[in-house]
């Protein structure tokens, strides 16, 4: 029982008892999977075709406050509902939970039954519609780094989250005796997403102690931001299971190396070919990879909110820690924003290094693709590549602080024409929100310089 399901499979698993649960999800805002959990025999009689949510799951913060400020929804309008539409051809084995199953929804208007345009499948569902248009198939993958630490969630929440260690000691890079200490957790996630279906190619301790990365094969864009939720949610939900809490803050401390979510990009003909590739050009870089890659650039900090969402995304943006802090692109070069993988081959594609751990992969993908249909249609000439260390010289920086990505996602006429004034006010809105939290409150740095000296 393994991987994805047709509806008439998840029947016959349901009557002989092997599946008793079906999990319908929506993406978030924020990435995440929300939903309802269904008995499997209601499901498959009848939930399959439609079910409901509340219309604020698109419009609340981390903590589902019902912030004010959206046109989409509030309290003047009643908080309506929305529809889940089950996506069947994402209906899978749910394989790190008991008899479960779980399927993906698109988020449909109530009423007319209009995809919600500000909805993230939506979303990215729109640039791969355009990039279809133009005779290309974007396919991507994502890495994701997290931390494992010894206590659940719930004790270093009773704790103030204070004095947090994590589950090994020391740095973990490569390192298989430290991953070994770490297979209590993800021996049963790398087993249990492989048994739901997604591609999982393996996991290796990373740069910092108690910190992971997980890789999972490329797909279309679609798929590969299906992979990244399910994969990020099935993480913290094993490690509840095991007693470990499994972090994707991007920066849990000033002096520990911070968390990505490094995407990997690349584009294909309808035949199938790369379209990025071409032989006879220096690197095997296309015209069309070329443009592409001058739309990242140009449009860097437009989509930067699009991958560092939160104040504490900014926090990664450290020199010497191999998270980018200039928008650069080298040849397989860590220190570069855009680092340009197998040159020279059909396999060459294009790593953006600038999303931290907290990223929503729709969110990311289709702001990239954006700037890269972009920088196709206006035929955008990168300049050289980089060579040596990126953090020197006199290149422009990415956004550095949640307000500059703010104003540059607001600003930029080239997302608006992408994805209409709506949707770019609507996240603008959930921006702003999230830096008037956190502009609100005392926080412990604050407190500690200052409470004495003063």
């Amino acid at each position: 029982m393994t991987g994805n399901l047709t509806l008439d499979a998840l029947k016959e698993l349901t009557a002989s008892g092997e599946i008793d649960t079906v999990i319908a999800c929506i993406v978030d805002m924020q990435g995440r999977l929300q939903g309802k959990r269904f008995v499997a025999q209601y499901f498959v009689d009848t939930a399959w075709e439609e079910t409901h949510c509340c219309n604020y799951l698109l419009a609340t913060d981390l903590e589902m406050w019902t912030v004010d400020g959206y046109a989409s929804t509030s309290w003047s309008a009643g908080y309506g509902d929305y529809m889940m539409k089950p996506d069947l051809t994402t209906l899978r084995i749910a394989g790190w939970l008991p008899r479960s199953a779980m399927v993906l929804c698109d988020v449909l208007d109530h009423h007319g039954h209009a995809p919600i345009p500000h909805s993230p499948r939506a979303m990215l569902q729109a640039q791969v519609d355009r990039l279809a248009a133009m005779g290309f198939e974007a396919i991507t993958a994502t890495e994701l780094e997290f931390f494992i630490f010894k206590k659940s969630f719930e004790e270093l929440n009773a704790e103030g989250y204070r004095d947090l260690a994590p589950l090994t000691d020391y740095n973990a890079d490569y390192s298989l005796l430290l991953g070994t200490k770490d297979e209590p957790v993800m021996h049963p996630l790398r087993q249990g997403l492989t048994a739901s279906g997604v591609p999982v190619e393996g996991t290796k301790g990373e740069a910092e102690a108690g910190q992971e990365e997980l890789n999972i094969r490329y797909g279309s864009a679609q798929a590969c931001a299906e992979y990244h939720s399910i994969a990020k949610h099935a993480a913290k939900e094993v490690g509840h299971m095991t007693g470990h809490a499994v972090s994707f803050l991007p920066k849990w401390h000033h002096q520990k190396v911070g968390s990505a979510s490094h995407v990997h990009q690349s584009l294909r003909g309808a035949d199938g070919t790369p379209v990025f590739h071409d032989a006879g050009a220096e690197l095997g870089l296309s015209e069309t990879g070329r443009h592409y890659l001058g739309g990242l650039l140009t449009y860097a900090s437009d989509i930067t909110w699009f991958m560092a969402p939160y104040v504490n995304s900014y926090k990664r943006f450290q020199v010497g820690s191999f998270a980018p802090t200039r928008k650069v692109w080298s040849v397989d070069n860590r220190t570069a924003a855009f680092r340009l993988v197998g040159d020279n081959s059909p396999a060459i594609r294009f790593e953006c290094r600038v999303p931290g751990a907290d990223v929503n992969p729709y969110l990311a993908i289709a702001g990239m693709l954006a700037a890269g249909i972009a920088g196709i249609e206006e035929r955008i000439e990168p300049p050289a590549p980089l060579m040596g260390d990126a953090y020197e010289g006199a290149a422009e920086h990415i956004p550095t602080t949640l307000r500059d990505a703010t104003a540059a996602m607001a600003g930029s006429e080239m997302l608006r024409a992408a994805f209409g004034d709506d949707v770019i006010d609507h996240y603008v809105r959930a921006a702003s929100w999230e830096q008037e939290a956190f502009d609100a409150v005392v926080t412990d740095w604050e407190i500690a310089r200052g409470f004495e000296r003063a």
